[in-house]
């Protein structure tokens, strides 16, 4: 709570230390002529890519014969020993952070040049 109650001081002082420019109502005139807002209507373009997507899953489900191949494939990696398990836990964790890794350090040097 101290906290919360600090950081609006904080806001606080730094809203009262900007100093006013006074534009001579330049701002208002502006806004005065701007259009007002529209109202957010739901395009054609998002109607048409969601239906596509669900006749593609519905295809996809259907042609795949009701994703029996998801229950076969589970039961595969059921009966798999557990020492197997473990090491495709640890190698696919070590490709995830590998993978963070090298975006990280991509998105930096970016940011730095």
């Amino acid at each position: 709570m101290n906290e919360i109650d600090q950081e609006d001081a904080f806001d606080r002082q730094l809203r009262d230390a900007t100093p006013y420019i006074d534009d001579t109502g330049f701002t208002a005139r502006v806004l005065a002529k701007l259009p007002p807002p529209r109202r957010q209507q739901l395009s054609l373009r998002s109607v048409i890519l969601v239906g596509i997507t669900l006749l593609g899953s519905a295809l996809a489900y259907v042609l795949s014969d009701g994703g029996r191949f998801v229950t076969v494939n589970v039961a595969r990696v059921a009966q798999l020993p557990a020492l197997w398990i473990l090491f495709i836990a640890f190698g696919s964790g070590l490709l995830v952070t590998t993978g963070g890794q090298i975006a990280a350090i991509s998105k930096s040097r970016d940011l730095q040049s």
